[in-house]
């Protein structure tokens, strides 16, 4: 995980459908599979469900807590109260006690930061979980969704002050989803944080139930309105799902599986969050592990799923060549 010494593996378990879509039973029987696949890494927020993902995800850890990576995450409401939400200290101070109470833990190995709260300094935020690491809560902080300028000012805060920094940095990637190749990549890549990705099937998108076209289909995210982020789809979607249909079909994987294989193998990925709202879903997707794509099928995907030039990136792309190709160059010929 980035510069720290934690081992994660390279797919972690997305709990967002416990509580929602898988109860007690469903929830024990896939963090099981989980265990029995390799996988140590489990990801929750306390807004999951009201705080039932939390709940579920502890019964079912229960007597195995010390063979596992939990994360959760602060930030939504979590009441009707004023500091209910966000990352004052007030609310840190609450939400965590309420994690771990609902976890059945002692200890919390990564404490994300959900969301960006523009109506707080980010030094406080900062002092106030380092404290949760000084008091032994939390073992590592985290943050999700930030803007790279704004995860390098609260690297820059914390090396400054000498607080414990942030070791991971979890964002949406997938197939269909790139932005962050542009600076929040390169920042993390810089700067030696984990990388632990939410949507890498695109909140199913990829996953094989889908044809290019398809905007919604019954029984699913996009149906029930939840955890589907198609608004960020890039034009290029439904080549790429067309692509990956076939190549998916030839090679004898799922389209899920090459999805995800194709987000673990990107350059300063750690682990790519999966949920599932059983565990027959969930053992599909756990192929997804142990194997590499093909070279030239890898280059295919990132072809057709190509995010559109921007600025300045887009600009300087030249440049090396340019300076290179001015240098006068000697000729070989000796005086």
């Amino acid at each position: 995980m980035g510069r720290s010494g934690l081992k994660v593996s390279e797919l972690c378990l997305g709990t967002m459908t416990f509580g929602v879509t898988a109860d007690a039973g469903a929830a024990a029987r896939m963090v099981d599979a989980a265990f029995a696949a390799g996988i140590n890494f489990f990801d929750t927020a306390n807004s999951y469900a009201d705080g039932e993902s939390e709940r579920l995800l502890g019964k079912a850890l229960a007597g195995r807590r010390q063979d596992a990576v939990v994360a959760t995450k602060f930030f939504n409401p979590m009441g009707g109260g004023i500091n209910d939400s966000g990352m004052s200290r007030v609310h840190i101070m609450r939400a965590v006690e309420d994690s771990l109470r609902r976890l059945g833990t002692d200890w919390i190995d990564i404490y994300y930061i959900h969301h960006v709260d523009v109506e707080t300094e980010l030094d406080e935020m900062l002092y106030a979980v380092d404290a949760l690491v000084r008091q032994g809560k939390v073992r590592y902080p985290a943050c999700s969704n930030y803007e790279a300028w704004r995860l390098s000012e609260a690297l820059w805060i914390s090396d400054h002050h000498g607080l414990a920094r942030f070791a991971c940095y979890q964002p949406q990637y997938s197939l269909v989803v790139r932005d962050i190749e542009l600076e929040i990549l390169p920042l993390c890549r810089y700067k030696r944080l984990g990388v632990a990705v939410w949507a890498p099937l695109a909140g199913g998108f990829l996953a094989g139930r889908y044809r290019p076209g398809m905007a919604v289909r019954e029984g699913s995210r996009s149906a029930d309105g939840w955890a589907y982020p198609s608004a960020f789809f890039a034009p290029s979607a439904d080549a790429t799902l067309a692509l990956l249909l076939d190549r998916a079909s030839q090679i004898g994987r799922t389209p899920a599986q090459v999805a995800l294989r194709w987000v673990l193998e990107r350059p300063g990925v750690t682990s790519a969050i999966v949920g599932a709202r059983n565990v027959e879903q969930l053992t599909q997707n756990l192929g997804a592990a142990g194997w590499r794509l093909d070279s030239a099928l890898a280059a295919a995907l990132t072809a057709v799923s190509e995010p559109a030039p921007r600025y300045p990136q887009a600009m300087q792309r030249e440049m090396v060549q340019r300076r290179a190709a001015a240098v006068a160059h000697p000729t070989g010929d000796t005086p």
